[in-house]
């Protein structure tokens, strides 16, 4: 068993599993700091060296850049420099209008700062709403920062081929859109995917694993209702709500089981072979706050699903009510019930961020 790479652009490799940073915000219950630094290697030495974060993820960029620090200083340039990481830009809704070039800059100064690197591997860039502001002339800069080596690549968050499209359109080399993509929000095949072929970019698709919710922990459980404390719990909760019942996620828990069982695997490493076997998909990202999972993540890469397999999902699959529409539809939508849990304003105050765009 080895972990599958891929490469979003020469030079540009990734593995196909990336270790999630926005379970480390401290939105998801205490974070040992420590602990979660030291089993960052774990994962490097495993095959997963690229590592997902955002400028908006409080201390996450810094744990990494700590991480990075300590593994040079430890094991030497060579070995250091295999952590590959993805960050993203994310400006905040009510700068959206006034927005300046100097302004994009430092965030990504900042950034490289934080992660105590001299190129950020992918900048991921989202804008919260592309009626305020000149979001193209805006973010032009970005092309200027690759140019200058401060940026080996650009990536787009959180947004379906409608919003990309001008990026395309005014000369941006775009080599992947972060999406949610998972058994339960196959949104990306509403268009999407296609489109992205047609324009040479992949798909980094998070929410897998739907925050946790696609695992054993949650087979044969009742429905907890809409009552966490943990947003992201919140946010996942109502992506199965869109899909159907909690009856019928149960099913879906139940079939991933079953496949599961039969190559000796975790129903959750069923559920993220299904999303990198999907068209255009370069990578599933799978939120880790420590290594514990590790040895049941690295199960993605140990067999392949079938067609028996694919019948059995599709049964549950066919039946779903949704999510319907275009990626991040339903969350654009800031008075709708998924657009009113997130947070749109966490780069004014960085030490005070949370988690907005992503999950």
């Amino acid at each position: 068993m080895s972990v599958e790479t891929i490469a979003l652009r020469p030079g540009h490799t990734i593995s196909r599993v990336i270790r999630g940073g926005w379970q480390l915000a401290g939105d998801h219950g205490p974070v040992d700091r420590a602990q979660a630094i030291r089993d960052m290697e774990a994962f490097v030495d495993a095959g997963l060296f690229t590592f997902d974060c955002a400028d908006i993820y409080t201390g996450v960029e810094e744990m990494i850049g700590d991480f990075i620090a300590d593994l040079r200083a430890r094991r030497g340039t060579s070995v250091a420099d295999r952590v590959c990481v993805h960050t993203k830009l994310v400006p905040d809704l009510t700068r959206l209008g006034d927005l300046r070039p100097d302004e994009v800059t430092a965030i990504v100064d900042r950034s490289l700062q934080r992660l105590k690197i001299d190129q950020l591997d992918l900048v991921q860039f989202f804008w919260w709403d592309l009626t305020i502001g000149n979001a193209v002339e805006a973010l032009d800069v970005l092309k200027d920062l690759r140019k200058e080596g401060k940026i080996k690549n650009l990536g787009t968050t959180n947004w379906d081929r409608q919003a990309m499209q001008p990026f395309v359109d005014a000369g941006f080399d775009i080599a992947s859109a972060q999406v949610q993509y998972s058994v339960l929000d196959r949104r990306p095949a509403n268009g999407l995917s296609d489109w992205a072929a047609q324009n040479d970019l992949m798909l980094i698709c998070y929410g897998t694993l739907a925050g946790g919710f696609i695992t054993e922990k949650w087979l044969g459980e009742p429905d907890p209702g809409f009552q966490f404390e943990n947003r992201s719990l919140i946010k996942y909760r109502l992506i199965i709500e869109e899909f159907g019942p909690w009856d019928r996620f149960q099913d879906l828990l139940r079939a991933l089981k079953s496949v599961g069982d039969k190559h000796g695997v975790s129903l959750s490493a069923v559920a993220t072979r299904w999303v990198l076997d999907q068209p255009q998909v370069a990578a599933g990202i799978v939120g880790a706050r420590y290594a514990r999972h590790l040895p049941q993540t690295l199960q993605t890469f140990a067999f392949a699903l079938d067609a028996e397999d694919h019948a059995t999902l599709n049964a549950v699959l066919d039946q779903a009510d949704g999510p319907k529409g275009d990626v991040y539809s339903l969350e654009r939508d800031r008075s709708g019930r998924h657009g009113r849990i997130m947070k749109y304003n966490l780069n004014t105050n960085p030490n005070d961020a949370v988690h907005g765009a992503n999950g």
